[in-house]
C-alpha cells in the first residue's frame, strides 16, 4: 500500500451500551488519541439477541459504535485500556490494519 502514498495506522472499533461509551471515549481521550467517531443506535446480532437501533425510551438505552484510528504506537495502551473496560461492561472491540492519506491528522509523525 505504501506504493499509493499511504500509512499503516490501527483502527480500534467499540460496540457498547450507550451507558458506557463514555467510557471508551475517555480513555481514547486520556490515551492522547486525536479524534473518534461515534455511531449511536446501533443494531447488531449477538449473544444476547437481536439489538434493533431505534432508540426506544432514551439516548442511553441504545448501542453506540466508537471508530478510532491511532499510530502503532499508541495501541497497545488503548488496546489494554478498553480490554479492561469491556471485561466489566457487555460490549465487543474489533482492532485492524487501517491505511490513510493523510497520518499527521491522526497524530503520527509524517516520514520526510
Amino acid at each position: 500500500m505504501n506504493d499509493l502514498g499511504l500509512t499503516r495506522m490501527v483502527k480500534v472499533e467499540v460496540v457498547t451500551r450507550a451507558d458506557d461509551a463514555d467510557a471508551v471515549r475517555t480513555l481514547l481521550h486520556a490515551s492522547g488519541v486525536s479524534g473518534w467517531t461515534s455511531l449511536s443506535g446501533v443494531s447488531g446480532f449477538g449473544h444476547h439477541g437481536t439489538h434493533e437501533g431505534r432508540l426506544l425510551f432514551n439516548d442511553r438505552a441504545g448501542l453506540v459504535m466508537v471508530i478510532a484510528v491511532l499510530p502503532h504506537d499508541r495501541a497497545e495502551p488503548v488496546v489494554t485500556g478498553l480490554r479492561d473496560i469491556l471485561a466489566q461492561r457487555p460490549g465487543v472491540m474489533f482492532v485492524s490494519d487501517a491505511w490513510v492519506s493523510r497520518p499527521d491528522y491522526f497524530g503520527a509523525r509524517v516520514p520526510d
